[in-house]
């Protein structure tokens, strides 16, 4: 059986700085340790932008985006063209390589920048999402929360059960 992965938890405040730099909480760190800082950084929803260890992210991906080549050669999709070159077009924009530099701090590179939302200077909310870290629009998470906090005991339940 696998390793057993510590969830990653918590909600902290900080500041973009004035290129565009985070530093990652050290409670964080502890739990979030991608191999050789190698991260994937990817647009979630409007105002918030997720943070991946790269080769678990690539596994995911990998093992969907060929269940989609394999369906394509099987003629399978051919009704649905629409929907695969949406896939395409969103794909070629939702995600890309990033470097975690010392102490945990990352570069929020240009096109993710407009997605978060968020000017140089201000502050963002890294939240823990159990695999992965997110970077939140503070008025995106207050909504986020406020939205689904009343299912929280259900969601409980059924991750749980």
């Amino acid at each position: 059986m696998g390793e057993t992965k510590q969830l990653i938890l918590g909600e902290f405040s900080r500041r973009i700085d004035e290129r565009y730099r985070l530093s990652l909480p050290s409670e964080f760190l502890e739990l979030f340790q991608p191999k050789d800082g190698d991260c994937i950084i990817a647009k979630e929803r409007p105002g918030c932008l997720s943070l991946w260890e790269h080769s678990a992210w690539q596994e995911k991906l990998d093992a969907r985006v060929e269940l989609i080549q394999q369906r394509i050669k099987l003629g399978d999709l051919e009704q649905k063209m629409p929907q695969l070159q949406m896939f395409g077009r969103l794909l070629s924009t939702r995600h890309r390589p990033v470097q975690l530099a010392g102490r945990g701090r990352l570069l929020i590179p240009e096109g993710f920048r407009e997605f978060l939302g968020v000017e140089p200077e201000k502050e963002v909310m890294v939240v823990g999402a159990a695999v992965c870290l997110e970077i939140w629009r503070p008025q995106k998470w207050i909504a986020y929360v406020e939205g689904r906090m009343p299912k929280f005991r259900k969601l409980l339940d059924t991750l749980s059960h």
